[in-house]
Order: structure tokens, then C-alpha cells, then sequence
């Protein structure tokens, strides 16, 4: 199905209320076209516009997909995923992390076509990196948005005040500040070494 032609003005407000909604074919294909934003879809169907990235999100989000996939190098199950892939998830919204992992089982029956559209899964972990213009309440409602779909596993990376928010499933969030944080469940031995991308915004 060829996706309708959508001109998105600058609005003042980062979301479109389409009546009716795109369908997920249609919402794939207008963010195929969209060279100056990213999309992503709340389960209300509200499509939500993002800004490209500054130079300092832009080298942290980097940074964090380097680490992960230099920890993925390590045994090559699964996939990772940078902040260009989208996800459609269970509740009906499609979202977009800033780094991802989906293991071996999440991947192993998707088809060469699968792998070329957006995914029909909650990856296993995921990382998203706070940026300037995110406060840490929307942060923190992304986050559980990730939870409440399957994510068993998700970092919140505050650059700006040097933390990192940790949420699981049916357990409390914690913040951890040191100068790593260890992976656990689908990402044990993953180890994220938070100073080198501190240094990203130095």
C-alpha cells in the first residue's frame, strides 16, 4: 500500500493527530519519507516529531552503540539495534531507542522481510539517552511505555546530571552514578563504561 503524501509544517507542538490514523503501513512510509525528523507513534496513534539529535546526544548515542556492539562482537547472538530502527509494539505505538538488543530467541524466526520494515517486537534491552530538550518526567514515561510493551531491561542515561535511571519490570526504578553500569538477564557481562560518554559532552 503506497502511503499517502503528508506535509508536516514547523509546528509549534511536536505531535500530529491524523484523522483517521495511519495505518502501520502507511505510518512506516511516511517515516521513510521524512528526511528532517524522526517519528514515532504513541498508542493513541498521536504521531510524535523529534528533532535531529545535537553534535553532543549525537556522539553520546554513538558511543553507546559502540560499546553495545563491541559487547555484541563478543558471541554475536541476537541483534543490536541503533536509533534509527523502529519497533512496533503490542499496545498499538511504534518507538524508536536510542541503542538496543533483541536475543537470539527474539530474532531467530524473523524473515529477511521482517528485518527490512520496522520490528514487531519489544527488544530484551534498550538504552535510551536523555537529551537537552527532554525533560526527565517525559523520559520517564517512554520508559515505562518500554516496560508495559515486554522490554525486560532498559537504561535511562542522564548525561546532564551524570546517572543513569534503571528500569525492570515489577520492580522500583533505581539510579546508579558510578563510572560503569553492569548489564544483567539478557545483557549479563555488558558493561557500559559511563565516563567515555561523559566525555562526549565535555
Amino acid at each position: 500500500m503506497i502511503a499517502p503524501v503528508i506535509e508536516i509544517p514547523v509546528l509549534p507542538s511536536r505531535s500530529i493527530v491524523l484523522d483517521p490514523p495511519l495505518s502501520d503501513e502507511e505510518f512506516e512510509g511516511l517515516c521513510q519519507r521524512t528526511d528532517f525528523a524522526l517519528l514515532e507513534r504513541t498508542r493513541e496513534g498521536t504521531i510524535v516529531v523529534n528533532a535531529p539529535a545535537g553534535g553532543d546526544t549525537s556522539s553520546g548515542n554513538a558511543e553507546i552503540t559502540r560499546q553495545l556492539t563491541n559487547w555484541w562482537i563478543q558471541h554475536r547472538r541476537g541483534r543490536v539495534f541503533d536509533s534509527s530502527a523502529g519497533f512496533f509494539l503490542p499496545d498499538g505505538s511504534v518507538l524508536s531507542p536510542d541503542a538496543a538488543y533483541a536475543t537470539a530467541e527474539q530474532v531467530q524466526n524473523l524473515t529477511r522481510d521482517d528485518r527490512a520494515h520496522f520490528l514487531r517486537l519489544a527488544s530484551a534491552f534498550l538504552i535510551e539517552l536523555r537529551s537537552p530538550t527532554d525533560s526527565l518526567p517525559k523520559c520517564a514515561k517512554k520508559m515505562e511505555a518500554w516496560i508495559a510493551n515486554g522490554v525486560q531491561l532498559g537504561w535511562l542515561v542522564d548525561p546532564y546530571a551524570k546517572e543513569v535511571h534503571i528500569y525492570e519490570p515489577n520492580a522500583a526504578t533505581r539510579v546508579e552514578a558510578g563510572s560503569h553500569v553492569a548489564g544483567s538477564g539478557p545483557v549479563e557481562g555488558f558493561a557500559l563504561d559511563l565516563e567515555e560518554i561523559w566525555r562526549c559532552y565535555e
